[in-house]
This record gives C-alpha cells, sequence and structure tokens, in this order.
C-alpha cells in the first residue's frame, strides 16, 4: 500500500520517533551556529571587546590627527614648516617630523623631546603628515584662524 501513495501522502502520514526529532534539532543548531559565526557577522564577547577597542583607538587618532593639522597650520611659519614637511620624500620620516615639532604631543604641558610616545600618538602623527603633505603652502603673512580652517573643510 505504501508504494500507491504519493510522495506528499507518505509525507502527512510519517511520524517521526524521539531519536529522531533530538537529531533534526541537534544538526540544525550546529548547522545555525556554524552559519552564523561563518557569514551572518555573530561574535564572540572578546572579538566584540577587541574590535570596540580598535574603534575607539582609530577614533582618538583621527581627532589627535585634526588637531594636530590645526596646531600645525595655526603657527607663524606654518608655510616654512610645510615646505619642509612636503619636501620630504618617506611618510615615516613626515610623521616623524610632525612628531618631533611637537604638534602631535596631546598631553599638555609636555614638552620634552625624550618622552616616550605610544603607538596612537605615533599614528596620529602619521596621520596628520599624511594630511599636510596634500595641503597647499599658504601664503605668506596671511595666517588662518584655526575656527575659518575647520568650516572650510
Amino acid at each position: 500500500m505504501l508504494q500507491n501513495q504519493s510522495l506528499s501522502q507518505r509525507f502527512e502520514q510519517y511520524r517521526a520517533s524521539k531519536a529522531v526529532l533530538f537529531w533534526a534539532c541537534a544538526g540544525s543548531v550546529i548547522v545555525a551556529t556554524v552559519v552564523g559565526f561563518s557569514w551572518g557577522g555573530w561574535v564572540t564577547g572578546g572579538s566584540a571587546q577587541e574590535m570596540a577597542e580598535d574603534s575607539a583607538a582609530q577614533a582618538r587618532q583621527e581627532l589627535a590627527a585634526v588637531v594636530c593639522v590645526d596646531r600645525f597650520m595655526a603657527t607663524p611659519d606654518a608655510g616654512v614648516q610645510l615646505t619642509a614637511l612636503q619636501e620630504i620624500t618617506s611618510a615615516y620620516a613626515q610623521g616623524k617630523f610632525v612628531e618631533e615639532g611637537g604638534w602631535a604631543m596631546m598631553v599638555p604641558g609636555d614638552s620634552t623631546t625624550d618622552y616616550k610616545v605610544r603607538a596612537d600618538d605615533r599614528k596620529a602623527a602619521g596621520l596628520c603628515a599624511e594630511e599636510l603633505a596634500k595641503r597647499e603652502i599658504p601664503a605668506t603673512g596671511s595666517a588662518t584662524p584655526i575656527n575659518e580652517a575647520t568650516v572650510a573643510q
């Protein structure tokens, strides 16, 4: 009699045992977990914490770079310094130039040259130097106030 029934009729009459239901559920959980972590964008708590810390560090570096550019451009000899910076060909040397000039220093009152610079500060100096290398050299005697420079951007 089973042979005369269609596939849909056999499916309607099928009653799974408890073992089959258990293994089907277990397999579904495993497949959902694998798919979720590999393609679904799921992450563990530790990975999420690490990504949040990386994002916060990058935001601090970008903010410090913006402050660095404003400090650099606000100096009276910005044109001369910018010319000197743009003559340097190495990105590392440009970052070092900005770092040694003190424009990327985020600790107020720390004017010593032998302080140990954190990796975030080095990256901020590199970002600052990268942005400054793109800038045009301002005309002599026309210092742009910080507020107008940031509004123009």
